[in-house]
């Protein structure tokens, strides 16, 4: 091929990118008035109203990384027809549970994407639900498709899903920061997510959201960032109602501002930078290689980042704001999976070995262990092991909340256990997961209440959904959804009472629905009795966490 038909190539391909590029939007919606500037969206083939990639704060790039986020506008129509980059963190072998394509990843991350009901015009104040990914803090993304709106709005309610950063860019504290933002630094992450959230207060009106109406729900880390707002004065009347999935934990331990200033102080020594503007003009995918990073397949280690106590958006500990009476009181939910939670107990092999590890683990205490959760065979080892883990974990964890809830603030509080286990493809395989043996794992539920089941046969067939997976699915949201217009989960379907001393009870989603009450007596031995911790056999598996 000569030098002339090469370049006619490269002209025509050039054309056919750009024409693809431009090619119009199909079932554009008209520009809506936003307090930021116009927006126009599309109408999907399902018919839900969908803005994806709304800039919801400026760019926090150049001098605006590791500074609060700032309010942005525009001139003339932003087409938010588009999921835009997530923010910077390690990318995804492809071979994993959670992989639903290549994104682009930047530090030009801020923005959200909002899904409404077809019929939804401005002032029809329709329930919202804002969700709020997880991902260990360090990974996540708005514009993965199990967090994907559209079937949650084609049920009755806006949806909205964002950006924010995340890992050393997201949480780094340091002292010139400290000193350049008033005696505060650190916490980006949550107040990235708390502009996103007055963002939504001025603007979701003209999606047809009610302000006043509005959920926050998040999975995991997203689930310790819900905790956060409910406890800070700076999201106080954002949000009316709150859901903590796999992770309602409000007595976990907390980390000062100066503890949070040596991490940043640290990061800065292995940038070799000399001060804060040299750690500014550093590259950000250098920055992400500095972190540790235990999920997506990888296990490296490096410094990690988190919440501090900023005295900005969060002013002091959590016992001194309940104690104080200044939480954020709105009805909760704190929600679980049957199987996420595990221990050395669950790998024994025989019933003496099991004995041995329950010894270890409660001393004295062990015989009164036992008759919580006696093994009578090898074939009840797994299933008892486990849930010994899940009543000392995450199930004690969200009694906790209730009770706290009882005893601090006036909102009702509700519990419940998702079970289902996914009906995998026959002979599928996936890296992070063994399908045969695994069950309601960590994240399990999100597909659930969004609606999202197809999202985890993009590329391949991994479950051969069943009826009953889809009717499950529905009435979660409508669960969901319910809760949002009204601080009650319980539907014609779910009949879900509110946890009350004295009559504690759950909902469990699984092969059926039903309302149990819980173990109140081992949960009582377990929080009184915590577990020496007991390494047995090798580590366990590294998983994603959203």
């Amino acid at each position: 091929m000569n030098a002339v038909r090469l370049l006619l190539l490269a002209a025509t391909l050039c054309v056919t990118a750009a024409t693809a590029v431009a090619a119009p939007v199909k079932n554009p919606l008209a520009p809506l008035g936003t307090g930021s500037g116009l927006v126009a969206g599309q109408r999907l083939d399902s018919g839900v109203q969908a803005w994806l990639g709304i800039p919801f704060a400026k760019p926090p790039v150049q001098g605006l990384r590791w500074q609060p986020p700032q309010p942005i506008s525009w001139q003339g129509v932003w087409n938010a027809d588009r999921k835009m980059p997530e923010c910077m963190q390690v990318l995804r072998p492809h071979n994993i549970n959670h992989y639903f394509g290549e994104e682009a990843s930047s530090e030009d991350c801020l923005y959200m994407n909002v899904w409404a009901p077809a019929d939804a015009k401005p002032g029809a104040k329709l329930p919202v639900i804002v969700f709020i990914y997880g991902g260990g803090s360090t990974i996540g993304s708005s514009g993965m498709a199990n967090y994907d709106g559209e079937q949650v709005a084609r049920r009755g309610a806006v949806f909205v899903n964002f950006n924010y950063r995340v890992g050393l860019l997201g949480f780094m504290a340091h002292p010139e920061l400290s000193r350049e933002q008033g005696g505060h630094s650190g916490n980006y992450a949550y107040l990235d997510q708390n502009a996103a959230l007055r963002w939504v207060q001025a603007n979701i009106d003209k999606f047809g959201g009610d302000p006043a109406r509005v959920m926050i729900m998040g999975q995991s880390a997203g689930a310790g960032s819900v905790i956060q707002h409910i406890f800070s004065p700076l999201s106080k009347g954002l949000f009316a109602t709150a859901v903590m999935s796999s992770g309602c934990n409000w007595t976990g331990p907390e980390t000062p501002l100066a503890q949070g200033e040596a991490i940043g102080l640290e990061a800065q020594k292995r940038m070799g930078a000399a001060n804060l503007d040299d750690m500014r003009q550093f590259p950000a995918d250098k920055i992400i290689g500095l972190q540790a990073e235990s999920q997506v397949g990888v296990n490296i280690p490096g410094l990690r980042a988190g919440a501090v106590i900023d005295g900005r958006f969060m002013p002091k500990s959590k016992s001194a704001i309940m104690e104080a009476r200044e939480m954020n009181d709105v009805p909760i939910i704190a929600s679980f999976n049957m199987d996420e939670s595990s221990n050395a107990l669950a790998t024994a092999k025989t019933v003496d070995e099991y004995r041995e590890i329950a010894a270890k683990m409660y001393g004295d205490k062990v015989e009164d262990f036992l008759k919580l959760f006696p093994v009578a065979s090898e074939a009840d080892i797994r299933r008892v092991g486990m849930a010994a883990a899940r009543a000392a974990g995450l199930e004690t964890n969200a009694r906790t909340c209730a009770q706290l809830q009882a005893q601090y603030n006036k909102s009702p509080a509700f519990i419940n256990t998702y079970a289902r286990k996914h009906p995998y493809t026959p002979g599928v395989k996936i890296a992070d997961q063994d399908p045969v043996t695994i069950g309601a794992y960590h994240t399990a539920d999100i597909p659930f209440w969004f609606g999202t089941l197809e999202s985890l046969n993009l590329f391949r067939s991994t479950r051969i959904w069943t009826d009953w997976d889809r009717d499950l699915s529905a009435k979660m949201m409508d669960s969901l959804i319910a809760f949002a217009r009204t601080g009650n989960p319980a539907t014609a379907d779910v009949k879900w009472p509110a946890w009350r001393a004295g009559d504690e009870r759950k909902v469990i989603f699984g092969d059926r629905i039903t309302i149990e009450k819980l173990d109140v007596k081992a949960l009582d031995f377990l929080k009184a009795n915590p577990a020496k911790p007991v390494q047995m056999g090798p580590p366990a598996p590294i998983r994603p966490r959203d």
